[in-house]
């Protein structure tokens, strides 16, 4: 077993000479103490490997006038009136200190919540990122303040029972359960530890503290120390719990510390059962629990960069092709009730608890790690355009002057945002009562929204990736980049040079896969460049301060259909997910597309109508839908009609007297060519199917849900029940048996009867003539 860090260790392993005197909260940040200036942050001591193409440091990109720059705001405005107190309460006493009469916090922080202690560090960073990108005093105070408390809650650990260098909210024995295998109560204990161990090294690295860089390497420590006892096979039992990005922050430790021993720690965090089948290419998502499984992901592509291990870069790419190809919801999020469902399993997965946002916040720093080893590959891009759009823009609530968030964001068609988790529940995030980790994700979305605009390649090409008002001041080249549109309500994006612009040097804008027609002009000129949709358009040449490029990306109005139903999709402009405003209006079932009906209504803003289920209709920016029911997903026609004939007699399957009510009785009756004889068969999970009548809109099932030989079978609206599922089994001889998925009993006729008029029933499996149909196309 390792000692103990001493204090002179700590410095070595930290690349320095001599200690940073701190003896306030406010010390380890100030100049004296070697805080980086603001917008600059500090070299790390091992670069990576690989890296093509680098970010902008934070306060190098400012945002300006914008949806964007609203979200940041409102952000900001929570960062500076949080409480820390409150904040460190379950630190304070599980380390045996006085919480100083700090009132205590509910949600995912209650004292008695199995992970408490998690969210501190997503403060941690979010500060961090706030003073890094803007110059908040205030944040950057917290953040100092939070991390001398934490200091003192370390060194309290000999009183408290603790090991050397631990640091949560609730006692070391959790750690004992979770390597006996029986954690306890839902704890994840090495997720909270991966917040608080991203939080401080963000502070140091950030802030210049070297009270966060000696609290995060004690906590480092203690980490090695307790996973360098166990055996590789306890380790990957361990494994089995969610840990968050463990690999990823010590990976990343090793390399802002230069020291290879944060590497090994970091490897023991390799889950076999996870990254050996996306080695081999080979997509086992289904089942898996969504975001226990991205940080992981992310960890993987840190550590080819650490070591060039090539199998590392082929685990996160391979993840990310799966995940955006054949996971990924329209608006960019993935997974339902927080699982991956199977491949390309879309349109069956409309719910409430679509789109969990941690997920999609991790799926962006996946992106944004590819990026950075393939930037010729622009439909990292295109991806993280959608989902930053049309997930992550509107997961914040614009009415809630502390930019509260929704966890969950619901496809099911009458959703409405502000969903909370299954566990700890609730709609929009709250000051002090929630602290999910989708709100603690989204205080570190909402404070690097710029992070991604703009890349370099280390002096003689500058990338342009996301169209967002900003400004950019490329140090480096002694220029300013200022980027002014009303994009996406506008194609067109200017970017004006100014500064000490002379010499050669290139310009790369992405020419998103779902243009074409895309034009660049410098002074107004159009350029002879190659501008392929889905490629980057490269401008390269002798600039002069007070050039003007201006890049037009022709829009089209499409419906992107859902891979699992062709005839299920969601309407886009651009990048623009468009969804349908229903007000107060409950849905129950997807609404039917006139799908050459969509109309633009004016230049100003991105309005739309169109006609669904005969009516008219609103649609706006996915982004912009709060405050009433919408659906993303519509019925879009193309589902050929059916008829469906008893093989005893011939009669077709129709509703009694046309009924377009629910509970109308299904009933055979001569083939006389009503509109209530005709069924189309939408696909649903699993090979079954929905059979919906077209005259009424409304499915079969069975009446009241029953399991009962000889139960009626009726039409009703498409809630999702599970009796309005069938499977249809083709006999070989052009007839079929139609058997419910709920009750395992098949379609048949009461008493077996041919006669007009006769009921339809579901029944036992007895060979009868009248549990066979032929389906008439």
């Amino acid at each position: 077993m390792p000692a103990p860090l001493s204090r002179r260790r700590l410095l070595q392993a930290a690349g320095t000479t001599a200690a940073a005197t701190a003896v306030g909260p406010l010390a380890a940040g100030s100049p004296a103490a070697g805080s980086p200036a603001h917008g600059a942050t500090p070299a790390p001591v091992r670069p990576d490997v690989g890296t093509l193409a680098f970010p902008f440091d934070l306060g190098r990109v400012r945002l300006t006038a914008s949806r964007w720059l609203d979200n940041q705001n409102r952000t900001l405005n929570y960062l500076r009136f949080v409480d820390v107190d409150r904040l460190l309460y379950n630190f304070r006493a599980n380390h045996r200190l006085s919480t100083g009469g700090a009132a205590a916090t509910g949600g995912w922080e209650a004292p008695d919540f199995p992970f408490r202690s998690h969210v501190q560090g997503h403060f941690l960073t979010a500060w961090a990122q706030a003073y890094a990108a803007t110059g908040d005093t205030v944040c950057r105070d917290k953040a100092l303040y939070m991390v001398a408390e934490l200091a003192k809650c370390q060194a309290n650990n000999g009183a408290a029972g603790f090991g050397a260098g631990y640091l949560c909210g609730y006692p070391e024995s959790d750690f004992d359960a979770l390597e006996s295998g029986a954690p306890v109560n839902g704890n994840v204990p090495y997720y909270t530890v991966h917040k608080t161990l991203a939080g401080l090294l963000e502070v140091w690295r950030l802030l210049g503290s070297a009270r966060a860089r000696d609290v995060l390497l004690a906590l480092a420590d203690w980490v090695d120390r307790r996973t360098g006892r166990l055996s590789t096979a306890r380790m990957q039992a361990v494994l089995e719990t969610e840990f968050g990005g463990m690999n990823a922050v010590l990976t990343d430790l090793g390399r802002q510390t230069g020291d290879a021993r944060w590497r090994a720690v970091a490897q023991r965090f390799d889950h076999a059962a996870v990254f050996d089948p996306l080695a081999a290419n080979q997509d086992r998502l289904a089942g898996l629990h969504a975001n226990t499984q991205v940080p992981k992901w992310i960890g993987a592509v840190r550590a080819y960069k650490a070591t060039g291990t090539t199998r590392y870069r082929d685990i996160a790419a391979n993840a990310w092709n799966m995940c955006v190809g054949a996971h990924t919801y329209a608006i960019g999020g993935n997974s339902q009730a927080e699982h991956f469902r199977a491949p390309n399993a879309i349109a069956a997965h409309l719910a409430n608890d679509t789109c969990e946002s941690c997920n999609t916040v991790n799926m962006l720093a996946l992106t944004r790690e590819l990026f950075t080893l393939t930037p010729d590959r622009a439909e990292l891009f295109d991806f993280y355009e959608q989902a930053w759009l049309n997930h992550m823009t509107g997961q914040q609530n614009p009415a809630d002057p502390h930019g509260h968030v929704t966890y969950f964001t619901p496809l099911r068609p009458g959703g409405r945002r502000g969903v909370g988790p299954a566990w700890g529940g609730g709609t929009w995030s709250t000051d002090y009562t929630t602290f999910w980790c989708c709100q603690g994700t989204g205080l570190e979305m909402h404070t690097r929204l710029m992070d991604s605009v703009y890349f370099h390649d280390g002096g003689t090409t500058l990338t342009v990736n996301l169209f967002v008002p900003s400004v950019l001041t490329w140090a480096a080249r002694g220029i300013t980049v200022t980027q002014t549109t009303s994009y996406p309500v506008s194609d067109t994006t200017t970017l004006r040079i100014t500064g000490d612009a002379g010499g050669t040097w290139a310009l790369r804008v992405r020419i998103p896969g779902w243009t074409d027609g895309a034009v660049v002009g410098v002074n107004g000129v159009a350029q002879d460049i190659t501008a392929t949709p889905g490629t980057y358009a490269t401008v390269e040449r002798a600039w002069a301060s007070g050039d003007t490029v201006t890049v037009r990306l022709p829009m089209r109005t499409v419906v992107r259909p859902a891979p699992d139903n062709p005839n299920v999709g969601a309407v886009t402009h651009g990048p623009v997910v468009l969804s349908g405003d229903y007000g107060d209006t409950a849905l129950s079932s997807l609404p039917s597309l006139d799908v050459g009906s969509v109309r633009r209504t004016g230049s100003a803003a991105l309005a739309f109508t169109a006609t669904a289920d005969g009516a008219a209709v609103d649609l706006g920016p996915f982004h912009d839908a709060h405050g009433h029911n919408y659906t993303v997903y519509w019925n879009t026609g193309g589902l050929a009609s059916v008829r469906i004939a008893n093989a005893v007699g011939g009669l077709v399957l129709g509703i009694q007297d046309m009924s377009t009510a629910d509970g109308g009785r299904a009933l055979l009756w001569t083939d006389s060519g009503t509109a209530d004889h005709d069924w189309e068969l939408v696909p649903d999970a699993g090979g079954t199917h929905r059979l919906r009548n077209v005259h009424s809109g409304k499915v079969l099932g069975v009446l009241d849900m029953s399991t009962a030989d000889g139960a009626a079978v009726l039409q009703w609206s498409d809630n999702g029940t599970a009796d309005h599922r069938w499977t249809l089994q083709d006999l070989g001889d052009g007839t079929c048996t139609i058997r419910n998925a709920h009750s395992g009993k098949l379609l048949a006729v009461r008493n077996g009867s041919p006669a007009v008029g006769a009921f339809v029933v579901q029944d036992a499996d007895d060979g009868t003539a009248d549990n066979r149909w032929r389906v008439l196309r």
